[in-house]
């Protein structure tokens, strides 16, 4: 179960769910009309190695990920969300934003792969193991970041804005923030936490792009807890309700927009693994 001081490294509680997304997009950016193609994933999940490698190989025929009941879906929802956060710092980057954060960055390789406009600095925020596995990976495979990269290794439960400040954050700056897959991964109050802490370090121009997940109904928390794969996963989020991040910036002047995940697959043109989803996906912009 989660506790308010556990640790990880990329091989151990929250950490190794990075992998396991990393996973996912590998496999779903294959098809030939995948929305987004992240091909640095698959260089993360190889050098983890182990069953890893096998799955990508095909010598894992069942393994969760490539299941229909949740793979196929789990895929094409990572897939699906990499388009439109990615879509969403292009954006950014299109009306002068030059200062990213990514938060909870995991095996985000996003300061390596997208065509950052000179002067761009991306902040990445994780715990150390997990950034240090992230840069090793990349160096060994001769990859350099297009953006300005700076690691901010630090728990996003601690007094992350300082850790921020200090290495280099201008919060004068209009910033475009990215929170993708993490609000489960915090408490209900901390998440409060966090989005009070985004907003007192935004200036105005500033945005904000989120992934937020509605609480497992009890029925679907109980059937995963009887999956070995599901288990696992369920014990490191915090199941709870929590305020809804659109009304949440904007009951204090911020607008926004969210989408369901599954119009937002068919916006793109594609059929949902799933007929309904808990997935969200919001923009919002301080005017």
């Amino acid at each position: 179960m989660r506790t308010d001081g556990d640790s990880w490294d990329i091989n151990a509680s929250v950490g190794s769910t990075a992998l396991f997304v990393a996973a996912a997009r590998a496999l779903g950016g294959r098809a030939a009309d995948a929305p987004a193609e992240d091909p640095f994933a698959e260089l993360f999940v190889r050098a983890a190695g182990g069953e890893w490698v096998d799955l990508l190989d095909g010598r894992v025929p069942d393994h969760p990920l490539l299941t229909p009941e949740f793979g196929i879906q789990f895929q094409q929802h990572q897939v699906a969300r990499t388009r439109y956060f990615d879509d969403y710092l292009h954006a950014a980057a299109a009306a002068g934003i030059r200062q990213v954060v990514i938060l909870g960055a995991g095996l985000d390789a996003r300061a390596y792969r997208l065509p950052w406009p000179d002067g761009t600095v991306v902040y990445e925020l994780d715990r150390p193991q997990v950034l240090e596995f992230k840069r090793e990976t990349l160096a060994q495979a001769g990859r350099r970041p297009i953006a300005e990269r700076h690691e901010v290794p630090v728990d996003l439960r601690e007094d992350w804005p300082k850790a921020l400040c200090d290495s280099g954050f201008d919060p004068a700056l209009p910033t475009a923030w990215l929170v993708e897959g993490l609000l489960i991964y915090l408490s209900p109050a901390a998440q409060d936490q966090l989005f009070d802490a985004i907003v007192s370090l935004s200036t105005p121009g500033s945005r904000v792009a989120i992934e937020q997940m509605d609480p497992l109904p009890a029925e679907a928390a109980a059937t995963a807890e009887q999956d070995d794969a599901g288990a696992d996963w369920v014990r490191l989020i915090y199941n709870d309700p929590r305020g809804e991040a659109t009304e949440w910036f904007t009951a204090r002047g911020w607008t926004g927009e969210r989408v369901d995940l599954t119009d937002y697959i068919r916006h793109l043109g594609h059929t949902p693994a799933a007929e309904q989803s808990l997935i969200n996906l919001v923009t919002i912009v301080r005017p």
